[in-house]
């Protein structure tokens, strides 16, 4: 490594540096108008809560009271973006400085070295490194931020909306007991209803951000009882097929198979329109192998892994994968169906 080499890598490294300052300082703009934004939708809240909790339901005109309540409940669901998006600009924030810290750590080795040309090599692998430990923190991020913002979106148009329905038909059961107790049990009874759905889509929910089973059985039996559900639900019969010796694995490579699973069987049902899967998984002694495959329309692998097509989170699995030393391979063309198979190394 010359000194020119040092030079420029050393002038580089500043520029990014500044930049991730720069970062830092609009981020944190961002973090400060937002966590205003929330604070007047919360007193907005309130108030709209208030109002209501004062109203004459009996004797107020029906539009009225319709009007007020989708007040509340457009309040309510903007408050809760608002909140998830604070969340995810302070998380930004943290990422950044962490990156930050990388920066200068870099700066610091190459300054160090900058005069020494007896130790290029060893400044050469420093850098190295302190670049390949930037490259994983800025795909960790990535990837967190892409799950992020699908765990956002099924939160807001799933048990968030539920939830302030359950809130605003609690209310008018509770007003009409008095004035009209028939209506009041018609009412009770749509919420009972609406509840008892309401808490089967919550366990799909926790079952989709964090199955306990993975935690307690494993994979294997996940894997099945997955498939047995998705099956029930989407009316498409999967063939899963597990071969090896069927055993516990580390904890972080039996959620990115279960996950790849997952996103595969998910991408099926919904951007293929496969009318039948199969799905195989095989539990080898260096490494795991786990397919998916399906009759679907098929689509543009080239299109999908870069990040042209937004509905499809094959990027998000394929650095996963990366990030275990792993292999991705997806084969699919128009109209002929796709197959999909990832291997990750049991031993780093």
């Amino acid at each position: 490594m010359s000194q020119y080499d040092l030079h420029d890598i050393v002038e580089t490294l500043y520029k990014e540096h500044e930049q991730t300052q720069r970062d830092l300082k609009e981020i944190d703009v961002l973090i400060k108008q937002s966590a205003a934004e929330v604070e007047r939708l919360a007193q907005r809240n309130a108030q709209v809560t208030n109002y209501l909790s004062q109203m004459q339901l009996d004797t107020a005109p029906r539009e009225d009271i319709k009007e007020n309540y989708e007040s509340l409940l457009n309040t309510q669901q903007r408050l809760f973006t608002m909140r998830g998006q604070l969340e995810k600009l302070q998380s930004d924030q943290r990422n950044l400085e962490r990156l930050s810290g990388l920066q200068v750590r870099m700066l610091d080795i190459v300054e160090d070295f900058g005069g020494v040309a007896s130790s290029a090599s060893t400044a050469q692998h420093s850098v190295d490194a302190v670049r390949s430990d930037q490259s994983n923190v800025i795909r960790v991020i990535q990837t967190e931020e892409s799950a992020r913002q699908s765990l956002v979106r099924k939160m807001h148009d799933g048990p968030a909306s539920s939830l302030s329905n359950f809130i605003l038909q609690a209310e008018i059961c509770e007003r009409l007991f008095d004035s009209d107790p028939e209506q009041a049990r018609t009412e009770l009874h749509s919420l009972k209803t609406t509840a008892a759905a309401t808490f089967g889509k919550v366990k799909d929910f926790i079952f989709d951000l964090r199955p306990m089973m993975l935690d307690d059985l494993g994979v294997v039996p996940t894997l099945r009882s997955y498939v047995n559900s998705f099956q029930d639900k989407s009316g498409i019969p999967v063939a899963i097929n597990i071969t090896g010796l069927e055993r516990r694995l580390e904890s972080h490579i039996e959620v990115t198979i279960f996950r790849g699973v997952q996103e595969l069987l998910n991408n099926a049902r919904t951007h293929s329109q496969a009318t039948q899967i199969q799905a195989q998984l095989d539990i080898g002694q260096d490494q795991i192998t786990a397919v998916v495959e399906d009759n679907g329309s098929g689509f543009n692998v080239d299109e999908v892994l870069s990040g042209a097509r937004k509905t499809i989170g094959l990027p998000t699995l394929v650095e996963r994968v990366r990030m275990l030393n792993g292999q991705f391979e997806i084969k699919s063309n128009i109209g002929r169906g796709t197959r999909a198979e990832l291997v990750i190394p049991v031993t780093s």
